[in-house]
């Protein structure tokens, strides 16, 4: 039996395209998102991510992978796409050529803003799609429970890659890596230019340190494997395929069942529409 909300989402998503111009939000003329947010529109998807070392894709595969899972969302979940945040706090890769590192202080203010805004502007439910792990998602998390304590919003984080493990093992049989084979595969899927096979060697990657045995700086090398012997960079076409299509498909279902539990327990409800003047 289906919800009542679920009915609702099911008809928005179903709005003619004609209807807006553009999901992406930076799109959208200010009348056209008056018109949207939030009679119409209540989720906005917030990608975030940094520039950092990939092994033989992009330095900036955090930006684009969480981008592209939130341009797919956006008509399943009949929300809007926020300007990606593309700086963030990177770790122990910024030796490496071409990495950014943006300092907490800098970083932990400019996000709350964004968030802050989306806020004010209407959105109930605020999605990050975060493409970036390490102490960046336990910023995040923190901007998250203070955003919506502050401002009566439904706030959500998600690291992919982490979220849709369950996605990688049944594409892969295996467990994956940062820059590994799932993290590869994407790339491969949504932007198959800036994958750079010919600069492979076994000597780009290495197994993650058990937690407490060793730490180094930068981490000798720009592929890390979760798991040692799986996660190493092969490039299947068919796979990547699918993986993106899992990561997807897992995604939309945990983002929608999320908002969906947040209208049953009716957490921050929509202000009544003000009464009709006479």
């Amino acid at each position: 039996m289906r919800t009542a909300f679920t009915v609702l989402l099911m008809a928005a998503v179903l709005v003619p395209c004609s209807a807006q111009s553009s999901r992406e939000l930076q799109e959208l003329n200010w009348a056209e998102f008056a018109e949207l947010v939030p009679a119409r529109i209540q989720t906005v998807l917030l990608p975030t991510g940094t520039i950092e070392a990939h092994g033989v894709i992009h330095n900036g595969a955090d930006n684009t992978a969480p981008v592209e899972i939130a341009r797919a969302l956006a008509p399943r979940l009949a929300a809007l796409v926020a300007p990606l945040i593309p700086y963030g706090v990177t770790g122990s890769l910024d030796g490496y050529p071409g990495t950014f590192q943006i300092s907490e202080t800098a970083y932990r203010p400019f996000a709350a803003d964004v968030l802050k805004g989306l806020a004010r502007n209407g959105f109930r439910n605020i999605i990050v799609v975060n493409g970036h792990g390490g102490p960046q998602t336990a910023i995040l998390n923190e901007l998250a429970e203070h955003t919506s304590r502050e401002h009566r919003v439904r706030v959500m984080v998600v690291n992919w890659w982490a979220a849709c493990s369950d996605a990688t093992l049944k594409v892969f049989g295996e467990d994956g890596g940062h820059a590994g084979w799932n993290e590869t595969a994407f790339t491969q899927a949504t932007h198959p230019h800036l994958v750079r096979r010919e600069r492979f060697s076994p000597s780009l990657e290495l197994p993650r340190p058990p937690a407490g045995s060793w730490a180094a700086y930068p981490f000798p090398a720009p592929v890390i494997l979760y798991q040692p012997g799986q996660g190493s960079l092969r490039f299947d076409e068919k796979k990547a395929k699918q993986y993106f299509q899992a990561v997807v498909d897992c995604m939309t279902e945990l983002v929608r069942g999320t908002i969906e539990r947040w209208e049953r327990m009716n957490l921050y409800p929509a202000a009544p529409s003000p009464a009709p003047q006479r």
